[in-house]
């Protein structure tokens, strides 16, 4: 996936005071790359045990009680990793700007979203099929989708670091 960004933009946020600093701090960067992961650990963490769960493991804890559980730490993850991962992409702006994985690992961030938003929004919300205590296939499908979704985000953010 390739996006543009105006080149003009792309060295302007490399060039901003706040990335100089990230840039030539001895602990900043180091720093804002222990949250990141930190906040990936928690985000895919909790949705790994959610959807490992939807497609059948763990069948004595009941669904909406792992939820609660599990996904409040996703989205205490989620709060982490955006913020930090911004601050991260202004220190090197215009390289990962013009790398297409860049572009490919925000797409899968954004099809990740929306297939949580469908999950969360109609498949979780329908009460067709959970009554059986039967994890509908729609359920099935969304958790195979995050899977694949969050290891190929993964695997993108790896790869840029190459």
């Amino acid at each position: 996936m390739r996006l543009t960004f105006p080149v003009e933009w792309l060295q302007w946020v490399e060039n901003t005071t706040l990335a100089v600093v990230i840039r030539q701090s001895t602990w900043l960067y180091p720093g804002l790359e222990i949250v990141h992961i930190t906040g990936l650990a928690l985000l895919v963490g909790g949705a790994f045990l959610f959807d490992f769960r939807l497609l059948g493991f763990s069948k004595k804890i009941p669904v909406f009680d792992l939820a609660t559980h599990v996904l409040p730490w996703s989205r205490r993850g989620l709060a982490l990793v955006i913020p930090s991962g911004m601050l991260l992409f202004t220190t090197n702006a215009e390289a990962l700007g013009n790398d297409p994985m860049f572009g490919l690992k925000l797409f899968l961030i954004l099809v990740a979203g929306i297939n949580v938003a469908i999950f969360h929004r109609i498949t979780f919300r329908a009460p067709a099929g959970w009554e059986s205590g039967a994890t509908p296939i729609g359920a099935k499908v969304a958790a195979i989708g995050s899977l694949l979704l969050w290891l190929a985000t993964i695997t993108c953010g790896r790869l840029l670091a190459y």
